[in-house]
């Protein structure tokens, strides 16, 4: 599907059975103090399904080398799944090639990336690089840091008191002095989801890149980097039901090419003497010594079993959660919902008069029920509706509504404990 009208409405396949998809997860079994685990922190990670643990465990336990150059066995095998990693992640988000993929640590990873290579070589004083209020702490401080290095400017798009991006204002900040956007796809904060295609679009009117932050819509919907034409695309694997520790970073041959790299070191050179480095070709001249090869196997397990699902089917039943949810929580006297725009996905971050949201956790963790609280690394977006910080309960896939009345009699148990 076209993520430029992805919907989130669209029809389930019947065939899912959702509650079988449960039974997929071992940790949903736990049990809290006695009581049951319900998982609603799905913005900050996933969960992982058997079949991912099932698939580090067999390359730990019968594959287990380091890539590249070596002729034995278990380094032939490594490498050859490394590389499959490598074409599934081409293939999910639809990259011309796979060199146009490049594994790294995480989002913040592949962000920090795109400013050492691109930025640090393109940006110069004065120039001006467009950001939005919804940006996590990941896509500002390295553009921050770029900035007062450079004497560029950063310019902030604003948004409503929905949450929802001014893009109207976003165009009216574009000049001659415009050389970077960097856009977050879908608010980690809020859940709201970036008119990404409209803003790619018209940045390229003025021949200004654009990165997309995806760590939160890559597992919430179809991504098609060609459909989008965004110059660089970047999310986590534990974010898509995979382990932690790996990410990755699409972007345009061409402007990869252009990059310099900001890591040195083994397999990202090809030749080397004390006078001088010649770099090798991408995506190996940004993925400098031993990379996270079990992670980005068990990277492409994940992918796999998003796959298999359907990304859309994902999106439309997430959609039936966030509805149920928001409707049951507007119906609690003293709940506020921050964030209510009109395409989002499976996020709620919410207060309740006089409670502060720590408190608010705090307590519905004893009925087993783990949402976040804090600023989510969006301090700006506090900033903007007022407050400190907020409770989040972020849905995924294997949630249902029953979990959703458990966070409704848990809100109401935390406001007879403090009021």
């Amino acid at each position: 599907m076209n993520p430029a009208s992805v919907s989130l409405k669209s029809e389930i396949t019947p065939d899912v059975d959702w509650e079988r998809i449960r039974a997929d997860f071992p940790i949903l079994k736990l049990r809290i103090d006695g009581k049951p685990l319900i998982y609603l922190d799905n913005a900050a990670s996933n969960q992982m399904p058997q079949s991912v643990i099932d698939r580090l465990t067999r390359y730990q336990t019968t594959q287990h080398a380091n890539i590249n150059r070596a002729v034995h066995y278990l380094s032939e095998v490594a490498t050859l799944e490394f590389h499959d990693a490598r074409c599934k992640l081409q293939q999910f988000i639809n990259a011309r090639e796979d060199r146009e993929v490049i594994f790294t640590s995480g989002t913040t990873d592949s962000i920090n990336l795109v400013m050492q290579g691109y930025g640090r070589k393109f940006i110069k004083a004065n120039d001006e690089i467009i950001l939005t209020t919804l940006e996590h702490h990941s896509n500002i401080v390295p553009w921050q840091m770029l900035a007062n290095e450079k004497g560029a400017k950063i310019r902030v798009v604003p948004i409503n008191d929905k949450g929802e991006l001014e893009v109207d204002e976003y165009e009216r900040l574009f000049n001659d002095r415009t050389k970077f956007v960097g856009l977050i796809h879908v608010s980690n904060a809020l859940g709201t989801i970036s008119p990404i295609k409209r803003m790619i679009d018209f940045a390229h009117r003025y021949d200004v890149p654009v990165l997309i932050d995806g760590a939160q819509a890559a597992a919430h919907m179809s991504i098609d980097v060609q459909a989008l034409d965004c110059d660089f695309y970047a999310f986590s694997a534990h974010k898509l039901c995979g382990p932690t520790g790996v990410g990755m970073l699409y972007g345009k041959a061409a402007l990869l090419e252009s990059m310099q790299p900001y890591k040195g070191g083994g397999d990202m050179i090809a030749s080397v003497t004390f006078e001088e480095t010649t770099y090798s070709t991408i995506p190996h001249k940004f993925e400098a010594g031993t990379p996270p090869i079990a992670a980005a196997i068990g990277f492409g397990a994940a992918l796999d079993y998003l796959t298999a699902i359907g990304l859309d089917n994902i999106a439309a039943y997430e959609s039936t959660l966030l509805d149920y949810a928001t409707e049951c929580l507007t119906q609690i006297p003293g709940v506020k919902i921050i964030g209510t725009a009109s395409e989002k996905t499976a996020v709620i971050s919410f207060t309740i008069d006089g409670i502060h949201p720590h408190d608010i956790g705090t307590i519905l963790n004893q009925d087993g029920i783990a949402v976040r609280t804090g600023h989510h690394c969006a301090q700006p977006v506090m900033q903007r509706f007022n407050v400190p910080a907020t409770s989040r309960a972020s849905f995924a896939f294997y949630n249902n509504k029953t979990e959703v009345d458990a966070l409704v009699a848990g809100i109401k148990t935390v406001k007879k404990v403090f009021l």
